[in-house]
């Protein structure tokens, strides 16, 4: 049985990731075996409970208000129509509902309060429940938790040092902080990050090195695979390899046995062959379902299609812990006051030249409209 480490090297890292590829593979698919049923999937549905108008400069996220995206946006959706979609969901196979709102950090409001209520009744559907709202205070995961939360997602994107490159409006410690909290409530962690925004190979074994060293490491990390969206700085970028993709779900498989790897992003730039390759690298967790909160994704059809030829089974809801009760102390607030987070808000040059554009575009269609 691999031994869980919280005190990998980056050079440890590194020589993994590096492995030839083959050998690497063969590694990561023994680790995964002595840990997990390498015919089981944990397949999550995302909802995207409230879409666009964030305020973050995030280089990758059609959903800042600052990037001109042709996203659909809406405002936070009613407790009945999320728990009529985590219905939809469950009848595709999914065994968890992820809840995403484009939010820089939770607010206590009436907004919460009905993110409340949506974790309460999906909670009661037997479905895992996830969230995903930007930052979040101890007591914001504390209420959460008591609502029936299983876990909350809050990926670190990159690297430390990468990170600089394409956020500047929140710092990289309050992403650990939010983590720390969730931690601290008894909540597992949903944490991994973005690889093709232009990051060298150690700014990704950077991130899993972050990762592991969490105590305890993530439940579920995702890998996602960048989806350029025309209008965001990275728009230009070119989607991953499979090779790159499996190369990193393979590192983060044998640094983090006991991890869900999830293929996320960028699945549907892969083939049915390609993702084989991934599940038999370690991936075993997917998200399902038409959309990715703003980017395109397989339809629950197309995955199922996909785990009769593997002889793969959907992982039902609960088997690595229990579920969470229900506590009507969820409603009080504790906290006198809200925690505070930080803006760096330093330059970033992909972020700077997609103003000058914009503005040369304004120039122009004001020139135009003289005319």
């Amino acid at each position: 049985m691999s031994e869980i480490r919280y005190d990998w090297t980056k050079e440890e890292i590194k020589a993994i990731y590096d492995m030839p590829f083959m050998e690497l593979i063969y590694k990561a698919a023994t680790v995964h075996r002595e840990s997990h049923n390498p015919n089981e999937v944990q397949v999550s549905s995302l909802i995207s409970i409230k879409t666009g108008g964030c305020s973050e400069d995030c280089g990758y996220c059609p959903q800042a208000a600052r990037y001109h995206t042709d996203i659909d946006k809406n405002d936070l959706m009613s407790v009945n129509q999320v728990t009529e979609m985590a219905e939809n969901a469950k009848a595709g196979g999914a065994s968890r509902v992820c809840l995403g709102a484009a939010w820089r950090n939770v607010k206590n409001d009436n907004d919460f309060d009905n993110v409340l209520e949506m974790v309460k009744e999906v909670n009661g559907m037997n479905m895992e429940v996830c969230c995903t709202l930007g930052m979040l205070s101890q007591d914001q995961a504390r209420r959460l938790k008591e609502a029936g939360l299983y876990a909350y997602n809050h990926n670190l994107d990159s690297s430390e040092d990468f990170y600089k490159e394409i956020i500047s409006t929140r710092g990289y410690d309050d992403r650990l902080r939010t983590i720390e909290h969730a931690q601290k409530e008894g909540i597992h962690v949903c944490s991994g990050g973005i690889i093709g925004m232009g990051e060298t190979d150690n700014d990704r074994v950077g991130m899993l090195y972050t990762l592991s060293h969490l105590q305890p490491h993530p439940g579920s990390v995702p890998i996602n695979g960048l989806v350029p969206v025309p209008g965001t700085p990275l728009e230009e970028q070119k989607p991953v390899s499979i090779w790159e993709m499996v190369r990193m779900i393979a590192t983060a498989r044998i640094v983090m046995p006991k991890a869900q790897v999830r293929l996320s992003a960028g699945r549907t730039h892969m083939t049915q062959e390609g993702q084989a390759m991934c599940f038999m690298a370690g991936a075993n967790s997917i998200f399902a379902g038409d959309k990715l909160l703003t980017t395109p994704n397989p339809q629950y059809n197309e995955d199922m299609e996909l785990f009769d030829v593997l002889n793969i089974k959907p992982k039902q809801a609960y088997v690595d812990s229990e579920q969470p009760e229900t506590k009507d102390s969820y409603k009080e607030v504790h906290e006198e006051k809200q925690e505070k987070w930080s803006r760096p808000e330093h330059k970033i040059e992909a972020n700077e030249r997609k103003k000058a554009e914009a503005k040369e575009v304004r120039k122009v269609t004001r020139v135009s409209s003289l005319d």
